[in-house]
């Protein structure tokens, strides 16, 4: 959701680092790594003891198979308005996530993840809830909060991200001290994540500047209804806004 021009030196709610394609290191196993017996032992004795150990073993694993299937359908039974109140108290006291500890931010992403597992729209780039001016209250990420900075030079006033369905343009606003605004072309993926293309960055909401062109990453929205929105970034890192002003349409 940040946006790092080191062209325009300009750093908005949405960042190139931040969302940059990225992929997950894999572990591969070489035949080289390990060796095999050239006759398989066919014949294992198992005693008593360990047999017991076994059954219980098993019956363990049945136990969290089935708690495990029925997960997403006990979650989506909960009342998802509680959920909501209690994602917001968690976030209330954290100043937009830069007061936050890890222990904090560790509560607030397991709350997230429950509303996640209730999500009710599953295709949300096709739904008009996600039209509008939605103010970020919580992120991880730190290309946002600038916690390094001295507290002048972060953006201390709200960040805003509006989105149109219609024309898949989006686009980040910064308030004080900054006013930085930037606007990106949406390409969808799939039904939930796109990847995002960064056209014009404004500093001060005044002074246009093209962007070079390596402004652009990926987003996913894994929740989403009238009031709340959760994305994760391709980094893993975690956005939580809430809608603003339904009516507003991001300008060509």
């Amino acid at each position: 959701m940040a946006i790092t021009s080191s062209s325009a030196n300009l750093k908005t709610p949405l960042s190139s680092a931040e969302l940059g394609t990225s992929h997950p290191p894999q572990t591969i196993l070489s035949s080289k790594s390990f060796s095999l017996p050239s006759k398989p032992n066919t014949q294992i004795e198992i005693s008593s003891s360990n047999k017991d150990k076994l059954y219980a073993s098993a019956d363990s694993w049945k136990w969290r198979t089935k708690v495990s299937f029925f997960q997403g359908f006990l979650i989506k039974e909960k009342d998802v308005k509680s959920l909501k109140e209690e994602l917001l108290d968690a976030i209330a006291p954290l100043d937009r996530g830069a007061e936050a500890t890890p222990v904090d931010q560790e509560r607030v992403d397991e709350i997230a993840c429950k509303l996640e597992a209730a999500n009710k729209v599953k295709e949300p780039l096709k739904s008009k809830l996600l039209n509008g001016k939605w103010e970020l209250i919580f992120t991880t990420s730190q290309s946002v909060l600038q916690t390094k900075r001295p507290k002048l030079l972060r953006p201390n006033g709200k960040i805003y991200q509006a989105i149109n369905v219609e024309t898949l343009r989006a686009q980040n606003m910064e308030t004080w001290p900054f006013f930085n605004q930037v606007t990106a072309n949406l390409v969808p993926l799939n039904s939930r994540r796109v990847a995002v293309k960064f056209d014009f960055f404004r500093i001060a909401g005044l002074i246009p500047i093209a962007s070079p062109g390596s402004g652009r990453g990926q987003l996913e929205i894994t929740y989403l209804d009238e009031e709340l929105r959760i994305s994760r970034g391709n980094r893993g890192n975690l956005f939580v806004l809430k809608m603003v002003d339904p009516s507003y349409r991001v300008p060509f």
